[in-house]
């Protein structure tokens, strides 16, 4: 762990090549993480950094032998909970710097997409915490509430490497809790992502992309589930210059094929076999009723293996086999969400 008396020498040698490597703390006085007084925010930053790797929290660490050597809680949550640090600018530029770096030494034809999900974030103990919802949990087979945030993430994958780019902690109008505190400074940027809280995940995505795509960030596809694979947000996204690869149910949507308007069901009936390919049942091209062209490939799912699954995609110039193979990439930040936990707040 870090030593307060040692300020010079606060990492692991692992890890301070790292550092020096990535300029970690060089993007965070970019993103104006810095104070005139007390411990530096690049100290703080290192110490809660260190922590994850020591599997404590840091009521733990103040308990041990060593824990007059580190700051008071009080320092700790005051940086943690500064309205005015810009996190996600932080987040951001560190992983355009970083993506960067990992682009110079892949193929130029490798693939590359952002994928966005979300994943339930529990506060089931808080009680005072802002904007605290009660919210569904719909990854599980028995449907339950918890008191919490749905975090929204957007993150950049090449197939083999996986960084977050963006987050937002969604909260909910109807189902709020707590609202927001009137000691918050309207000018800040902590005041700026309540707001956003307060907002639907298809109104917020357009934007994160955006900020991406403005930081230099370089994608072909935008790959989503069912939640989010809808024609309002895909037109959104085509109109970005991006193409969308999503899984699709069966819902109010509606494909036009020679002028009629079909339902997910009927556009099966419609689609063209494809013959010796395990696990592909069939594809068809299709417009959608926004006017957007799509191709949807129908697959057989493997945990039932008389229905089907159809994955859509934009780009209708890939073969079923290119599209099912780009839309696994999405796996990667489904692995991601099990690291989690370990970033809780202290």
């Amino acid at each position: 762990m870090i030593d307060q008396k040692e300020r010079n020498n606060q990492l692991p040698t692992e890890l301070k090549s790292v550092f020096d490597e990535l300029e970690i703390l060089k993007h965070l006085r970019k993103a104006n993480i810095k104070k005139n007084l007390g411990f530096t925010c690049s100290y703080l930053f290192q110490l809660i950094f260190c922590l994850i790797f020591q599997h404590k929290n840091w009521f733990r660490l103040l308990e041990s032998k060593k824990g007059d050597h580190y700051p008071a809680k009080d320092a700790v949550y005051r940086f943690l909970n500064h309205s005015k640090f810009a996190w996600r600018r932080f987040l951001l530029t560190f992983s355009a710097s970083t993506i960067s770096k990992v682009s110079d030494l892949t193929d130029l034809k490798r693939i590359k997409a952002f994928i966005l999900d979300d994943s339930m974030f529990e506060r089931n103990r808080s009680k005072k915490v802002e904007l605290l919802a009660r919210c569904m949990d719909h990854s599980t087979l028995y449907k339950r509430f918890y008191k919490g945030f749905r975090m929204l993430t957007l993150g950049w994958s090449d197939g083999y490497s996986f960084m977050p780019i963006d987050f937002s902690l969604l909260s909910s109008l109807k189902a709020q809790i707590n609202g927001i505190s009137e000691k918050i400074d309207k000018r800040t940027s902590g005041y700026k992502r309540r707001i956003e809280a307060l907002q639907t995940a298809p109104e917020q995505i357009p934007a994160m992309l955006k900020r991406a795509m403005d930081a230099g960030i370089e994608a072909s596809y935008v790959l989503m589930d069912t939640w989010f694979t809808l024609p309002p947000l895909i037109k959104d996204i085509v109109d970005l210059g991006l193409d969308v690869i999503g899984m699709v149910k069966p819902g109010n949507q509606r494909y036009l094929v020679d002028g009629k308007e079909l339902s997910l069901k009927q556009l099966y009936r419609f689609s063209h076999p494809i013959q010796g390919k395990k696990g592909m049942i069939s594809s068809i091209h299709t417009v959608m009723k926004n006017g957007v062209p799509v191709k949807v490939v129908f697959i057989q799912n493997r945990n039932k293996k008389s229905e089907w699954l159809a994955i859509l995609s934009t780009d209708c110039t890939l073969s079923e086999q290119e599209i099912i193979k780009i839309y696994g990439m999405r796996w990667r930040i489904i692995q991601t969400f099990g690291l989690y936990p370990l970033s809780k707040p202290l």
